[in-house]
């Protein structure tokens, strides 16, 4: 009996059990949470006009369909299901608006290459002495003559012209001591073949060449002169007779001809330019 009771109360309970699982309904399952910074949708009756977006406190700012009312559509009978509208992503960035390609700019003719002035390099100046004249008279209207074809013109007077040998010295020294004190001073200054004079009315004049023609012996000249000595000319051989020369710079493109035969001179010698500062 005891056993006949406990299968009868078993069989109750699963008759219960099974009249309450076909009797309490489809269980309500609960939306999906939707991610972090995405805007919620909210479905709203048929009968209103835009769709509203309703995003949640922690979300970004919710999108709003401007779409303009339209007439209500009438809807099936059943459940309401959500718009088709998609909803973007917010957190996704935006696509940026095409903008229309720049046009392209036309490459500027390169300008023409510009050859840089060439500049003529001065010819080297060139000197002359134009002569000899008789007097000094001769000479001037000789350099009247010439014009401007001399340049910074000066008298040169040749005190023997007839003159075979010219020498150089420097004056006499007071004793044989002070003219051995300007042979090292001459030495120091690398001056070459010179001695002392020993007697005579040179005596103790320092003898610095002896030359065949008035040239070299200028040429002496000045050397000495440039290293601070003042020596002197001596000619010998000669009658005594005076001479006139004209020295001058050639005026840039005239040749030594030319500047004979505007002066009227016999000769031309080449000149030194230096001897004319």
């Amino acid at each position: 009996m005891l056993t006949r009771a406990l299968i009868v109360v078993l069989v109750i309970l699963n008759l219960g059990v099974a009249l309450w699982w076909l009797l309490r309904g489809e269980p309500a399952s609960e939306p999906p949470a939707s991610p972090a910074g995405v805007a919620q949708l909210e479905v709203l009756p048929a009968t209103q006009a835009p769709t509203t977006m309703v995003a949640s406190p922690d979300a970004t700012p919710a999108l709003q369909d401007v779409t303009p009312a339209s007439a209500p559509v009438a809807q099936p009978p059943g459940p309401v299901s959500a718009p088709a509208t998609a909803v973007a992503d917010t957190s996704a960035p935006r696509p940026a608006a095409s903008l229309p390609a720049p046009a392209p700019v036309a490459a500027a003719p390169a300008a023409p290459a510009v050859p840089a002035p060439v500049t003529a390099t001065p010819a080297p100046a060139q000197c002359v002495s134009l002569g000899p004249f008789a007097d000094r008279a001769a000479a001037q209207a000789a350099q009247s003559r010439a014009g401007a074809v001399l340049r910074g013109a000066k008298l040169r007077e040749v005190a023997d012209a007839g003159a075979t040998r010219y020498r150089v010295l420097l004056p006499p020294a007071a004793s044989r001591e002070a003219a051995q004190a300007t042979v090292k001073r001459i030495v120091a200054a690398g001056v070459s073949d010179y001695y002392i004079i020993a007697q005579g009315e040179d005596t103790n004049a320092i003898a610095l060449g002896q030359y065949r023609n008035r040239e070299g012996a200028d040429r002496r000249l000045a050397a000495l002169s440039a290293a601070g000595f003042k020596a002197t000319m001596v000619a010998s051989g000669g009658d005594g007779s005076a001479q006139w020369w004209l020295d001058a710079t050639l005026a840039d493109g005239t040749g030594t001809a030319v500047a004979r035969q505007r002066s009227g001179a016999a000769q031309q010698r080449s000149l030194e330019c230096a001897r004319l500062r």
